[in-house]
């Protein structure tokens, strides 16, 4: 599946935030905060948007941010409106228990993008069983953890020493920092994403 390769700080200054998570992003946005063009100054200085453009701009936040392809998304998007709940709450819930965005959250990864490689090349065991599909989706009870082999790769080690990132609350690090559990499925005030999933909704649902 395609995803995208490009310049990433120019995305992160466009949309404002950033959105990849990389150090060089924040540095980008530290020295030009305004979006990336001959013009961006001056769109920066325009004091009204459109509504679609709003819309626009969060839901390629959310999609940059997880890393989908507009395919990918909108499918993701398609199956919140079918379960019962609110239609953005049940879409970020989704994107959250991507096993790509799980080894991320529990620090396996330093960014979004390094834990899918990491998923890519099957260093992952869910349930017992290896799975290099990043958009495969967890469910409460299921238990990730990292293969015998993998445990010692420098860059993993690095990431856990150093970023130390803590695990959500609906996740069950236990004593074992290389086996976790989906202890519950994710509730939006346990998802930290800048996005205003309502404009999403309005978006796709014009």
């Amino acid at each position: 599946m395609s995803r995208y390769t490009g310049p990433r700080s120019r995305v992160s200054r466009r949309l404002g935030v950033n959105v990849f998570g990389t150090q060089g992003e924040t540095r980008a946005l530290e020295r030009r905060p305004y979006p990336p063009g001959e013009h961006g100054r001056e769109r920066q200085r325009r004091r009204s948007q459109s509504e679609f453009l709003v819309q626009l701009q969060e839901k390629q936040k959310a999609r940059y941010t997880y890393g989908l392809t507009e395919r990918q998304f909108r499918n993701v998007f398609k199956e919140a409106t079918r379960r019962s709940g609110v239609t953005g709450e049940n879409m970020l819930r989704y994107l959250e228990l991507r096993l790509d965005n799980f080894a991320y959250r529990v620090g396996w990864g330093a960014t979004r993008p390094q834990a899918r490689q990491l998923v890519n090349h099957g260093h992952l065991n869910v349930n017992g069983k290896r799975v290099n599909i990043p958009s495969y989706r967890l469910r409460k009870g299921d238990v990730v953890e990292l293969r015998a082999k993998s445990r010692n790769s420098p860059t993993i080690q690095w990431n856990m020493d150093v970023l130390n990132r803590e695990p959500p609350e609906w996740v069950d690090r236990g004593d074992d920092p290389f086996s976790v559990t989906v202890s519950e499925l994710p509730e939006r005030s346990q998802i930290d994403v800048p996005v205003r999933e309502q404009l999403i909704v309005e978006l796709y649902s014009k």
